[in-house]
C-alpha cells in the first residue's frame, strides 16, 4: 500500500493495489535498531471518536519511486511479537491508549 500525508499531519491515506483510498489516523511511528526498520501504528480515521479501533501495524519504506513510502505488512513472527510489544507499552489495562 502507498502512504500519501494530508494537511493534517497525523492523517494519511491509504492507496491499495485497485488504487481505492482509505483515509487513516496514525497514533504513531518508531524506529528499531534490532531490525533496522521503522513502523507505523495507524487506524481507520471513521472509527476516531468509536469506542475501541482497529490498530493496524505496518514496516514504513521509501517507494521504488523516491516520492513517497509504502506500508509494508509485517509477516515475521518475532518481529511482530517486538512490534507487539512497543504497542502494549502505550496501552492501559482496558486496551486504551495512554498517548
Amino acid at each position: 500500500m502507498t502512504k500519501q500525508q494530508n494537511n493534517d499531519e497525523n492523517m494519511i491515506t491509504l492507496i491499495d493495489e485497485d488504487g481505492n483510498e482509505q483515509l487513516f489516523k496514525e497514533l504513531f511511528t518508531f524506529d528499531s535498531d534490532d531490525y533496522g526498520k521503522s513502523y507505523i501504528f495507524i487506524y481507520p480515521a471513521e472509527q476516531e471518536n468509536d469506542e475501541s479501533v482497529d490498530i493496524q501495524a505496518y514496516i514504513v519504506t521509501d517507494n521504488q519511486e523516491g516520492d513517497g513510502q509504502d506500508l509494508v505488512p509485517i509477516e515475521d513472527d518475532k518481529e511482530w511479537d517486538m512490534v507487539e510489544q512497543v504497542l502494549n507499552t502505550f496501552l492501559d489495562d482496558d486496551g486504551n491508549f495512554k498517548g
